[in-house]
C-alpha cells in the first residue's frame, strides 16, 4: 500500500469514529479504510479502555485522513481549515448544509465549522479566477464579504 506524502491527522477527544463516519457520509468517493483500537498495553499513558477506538483511517474524496482519539488536551481552531471547491450552487448548498446542520456553525465568506469544531471553507471553483481579474476582484470581494454561504449567481453578477 502506497502512503501519500501528506495525510492530515485530526485529534479528537473521543469522537474519531463518529467524525470519520460523518465526513464519509457527506463526500463522494470517501470511505473508512481501517480502525485501530487501544489495547491493554500503555493503559498507564492513554487511560483508555481496551477495545476503545484509537484511530480511524479514512478518505474524503480520495484524500487520506486519520482521526485520532487523543483526549481533551487539544481543540480545533480556524487556524487550520479544509477548502472544498464546488462547481455548482447545488454542491455549495450540499456541503454547507451538511456541515452546518446538527450542531455546526456558520461564519462569513464561505467559512463554517462542523459539530466537531473542524473549520471548512465551501468555495466556488472559479473564485480564484474572479479574484485574479483586476477588473472584478474588488467587486467580487465586496460581494462575498456580505455573504455567509457563497451565492455563485451574485458573484457572477459583478
Amino acid at each position: 500500500m502506497k502512503i501519500n506524502p501528506i495525510t492530515p491527522c485530526l485529534w479528537f477527544e473521543s469522537e474519531a469514529e463518529e467524525a470519520a463516519n460523518f465526513y464519509v457520509s457527506i463526500f463522494k468517493n470517501s470511505e473508512i479504510k481501517s480502525i485501530s483500537r487501544f489495547g491493554k498495553a500503555g493503559y498507564e499513558y492513554h487511560k483508555k479502555e481496551e477495545g476503545t477506538v484509537m484511530t480511524v483511517a479514512f478518505t474524503i474524496n480520495g484524500q487520506p485522513f486519520v482521526a485520532l482519539n487523543g483526549g481533551p488536551m487539544y481543540k480545533f481552531t480556524e487556524a487550520i481549515s479544509f477548502q472544498v471547491f464546488c462547481d455548482t450552487q447545488e454542491e455549495i448548498d450540499h456541503y454547507w448544509n451538511s456541515i452546518t446542520t446538527n450542531g455546526g456553525e456558520e461564519s462569513m465568506c464561505g467559512w463554517c465549522k462542523d459539530k466537531f469544531g473542524v473549520s471548512w471553507q465551501i468555495l466556488p471553483s472559479n473564485l480564484s479566477a474572479l479574484m485574479s481579474n483586476p477588473e472584478t476582484s474588488g467587486k467580487v470581494a465586496q460581494a462575498f464579504m456580505q455573504m455567509k454561504k457563497f451565492d455563485m449567481a451574485k458573484l457572477m453578477e459583478v
